[in-house]
């Protein structure tokens, strides 16, 4: 229960932050392992240049960054769970997906064109940028971050 846990299970009474970061790492690795298979410059060059660490392509930047995003987001993601105490696993795999697609909206579709065109990014792409195979990549990010989330929540 997201409102009743103890130190040890890592849950604040706002969310067990622990197993959102759990759960944003999941989603993240699973997202990048789609970006990858369809997109691969998207994770070679347009996430790590966010921070100016491409151009060259760097996959491995661009998993850091990623794999990092995907960690804070999900600690967001058990904030905001804990905060509407979400308990049931297909509640909270349902809120990992709006999460998930919050995130396409806001993040991906909206800030990213415009923080990769200010740093001059070769990959920036056109403002707004909602292009649907990342609405399929947030998507996917969400349902696992909801699902590990659910299984974990309380129990590291």
């Amino acid at each position: 229960m997201s409102t009743t846990g103890t130190a040890e299970g890592g849950s604040t009474g706002t969310g067990d932050w622990k197993a959102g970061v759990l759960g944003g790492i999941a989603g993240a690795a699973v997202m990048g392992a789609l970006v990858l298979a369809m997109n691969p410059p998207t994770l070679a060059v347009a996430i790590p240049s966010l921070y100016g660490l491409a151009p060259p392509e760097s996959v491995g930047a661009g998993l850091f960054v990623h794999l990092s995003h995907g960690a804070v987001l999900g600690v967001a993601f058990a904030a905001i769970v804990g905060t509407l105490d979400i308990e049931s696993t297909g509640r909270t795999v349902g809120a990992g997906a709006a999460w998930g697609v919050a995130t396409w909206v806001v993040l991906a579709a909206l800030v990213m064109p415009v923080w990769l065109s200010a740093v001059g990014s070769p990959a920036s792409p056109p403002f707004p940028n909602f292009a649907p195979p990342s609405l399929l990549w947030h998507l996917a990010y969400g349902v696992v971050l909801g699902g590990v989330y659910a299984t974990t929540e309380g129990e590291i």
